[in-house]
């Protein structure tokens, strides 16, 4: 570690990890009540259930880009952050807010959650991803407005860097459309149309942009290949994803009454939006090939290769098989969209977050060159049993996906909705088991962790 600041990314990476576990139990536990829909029922029913499981998948993936930043960010710029203090104090306000909001989720009616949270005031509550309170919500303008601030403050006074303009201009675009979440229009067409410049401009084009510099950076870091050679292909992912990710936002206003030409612009951008993922993979596997150095830490470079692979098949071939608007009006709403949104955020920015902790935790623990080749080869297990979980899982809820299809949206005797979940229990019940093992491959990570060092 050549920065002391640098420890501050410590607890925002083990929290993250912590918050990782309680969004797979919870999914866990959502995929039960698939099969058994009374289990749990009335103490978590099960729309409390997925608010909790998708309101800590963004807050964990935040706080791990939050500590990844404050790893990398005095490495890139070649002094110690600005204000350590204020950093720690930052997240200790954001994990304090979010446990909160979390228990209050969970032992507090939502009505009276909207009321005791001054929603009268603003409202803003009870939209999908973007349920929390208002509190929770100025809570997280505050936090991330203190992040960037001293993100650019470090930047203004050392080395400036490619990764850290497009890191910065990531974390700008982040916060920038996350104030749409405060708007709420009465028509409910444009509440959507507003509502997704919050949600699809941060997964499908700022998160994008954080997720290559830190991929950049570890590539740096592991491979020893030149940063000219990076940078370059760092701009090629980066405009691309801009494009497309920008203009894609046109996918979601197909059949919300938003005008045709939207059909046209969401349909030609899909068609691009798998190029950068594509890019990405080769990006990684060129730097590993040209590789001028043999780190310790091979699980790292595992790691990113990982990432590069699974966004492409999440965000990329899945995001594909079913945004064009022919097709998209047949697919929208069933689990096929699940099965592209579970494996593109795991495989785009949970694996991202994997790959960091895994290069930079052993560092902030005094391994310098990575753990040892015990504990390695045991997170290399938990790599491909949370992979082969989450592709089994993928795959069982787009074969979910498409019998809905064909029970509930094509042909001539079409069934009823409960009809059709009572001909995909099985399905429920293979994904519900690919779910238990990527759980289980959580637990070896953390298992990994503990490993003594060889002598």
């Amino acid at each position: 570690m050549k920065y002391s600041s640098q420890m501050v990314a410590k607890p925002y990476f083990i929290f993250a990890l912590i918050l990782l576990a309680g969004e797979i139990l919870f999914g866990v536990l959502m995929g039960i009540q698939y099969m058994y829909g009374d289990f749990l029922f009335p103490l978590i029913p099960f729309n409390v259930l997925r608010m909790v499981h998708t309101n800590l998948l963004i807050v964990l993936i935040l706080f791990g880009f939050m500590g990844a930043t404050y790893y990398l960010i005095p490495e890139e710029a070649e002094r110690e952050l600005w204000s350590p203090k204020l950093a720690i104090l930052t997240f200790w306000v954001f994990a304090a807010a979010g446990v909160a909001t979390i228990l209050g989720y969970l032992f507090v009616p939502y009505a009276t959650l909207t009321e005791v949270t001054f929603n009268n005031l603003l409202p803003t509550m009870g939209r999908e991803f973007l349920e929390q309170p208002l509190p929770t919500k100025v809570g997280i303008v505050l936090v991330v407005v203190s992040y960037i601030v001293n993100v650019t403050m470090t930047v203004l006074k050392g080395r400036r860097t490619v990764i850290t303009t497009v890191l910065i201009t990531g974390l700008i675009g982040l916060a920038v459309f996350f104030l749409f979440a405060f708007y709420v229009p009465d028509n409910l067409v444009m509440d959507k149309f507003f509502w997704w410049f919050t949600v699809h401009l941060w997964v499908e084009a700022t998160w994008e942009l954080i997720m290559g510099a830190i991929l950049a950076f570890v590539l740096i870091k592991v491979t020893g290949v030149d940063r000219e050679h990076i940078d370059k292909w760092l701009y090629l992912i980066i405009a691309m994803t801009m494009v497309s990710g920008i203009l894609g936002t046109g996918h979601h206003f197909f059949y919300m009454g938003a005008p045709e030409y939207w059909l046209w612009i969401g349909s030609i951008a899909s068609a691009v939006e798998p190029l950068p993922f594509f890019l990405m993979v080769l990006f990684a596997f060129t730097m590993a090939r040209d590789s001028k150095i043999k780190h310790d830490n091979k699980i790292a470079l595992t790691w990113a290769k990982g990432t590069a692979v699974m966004a492409f098949l999440g965000a990329g071939v899945w995001g594909f098989m079913h945004t064009l608007a022919p097709v998209n009006m047949f697919t929208h709403g069933t689990q096929l969209t699940a099965a592209h949104g579970h494996l593109s955020f795991y495989g785009a920015y949970i694996m991202i977050i994997f790959t960091m902790i895994s290069y930079a935790m052993p560092i902030l623990r005094g391994r310098l060159h990575g753990n040892c080749a015990k504990a390695q080869k045991l997170e290399l297990s938990s790599f491909w049993m949370m992979n082969i979980g989450m592709l089994g899982l993928t795959l069982a809820l787009t074969a979910a996906g498409i019998v809905q299809i064909m029970d509930l949206r094509m042909g001539t005797e079409l069934k009823g909705f409960m009809e059709s979940q009572e001909s995909i229990q099985s399905i429920f019940m293979i994904r519900l088991g690919f779910g238990l093992l990527v759980f289980v491959g959580l637990i070896t990570y953390f298992a990994s962790f503990f490993v003594k060092e060889e002598a």
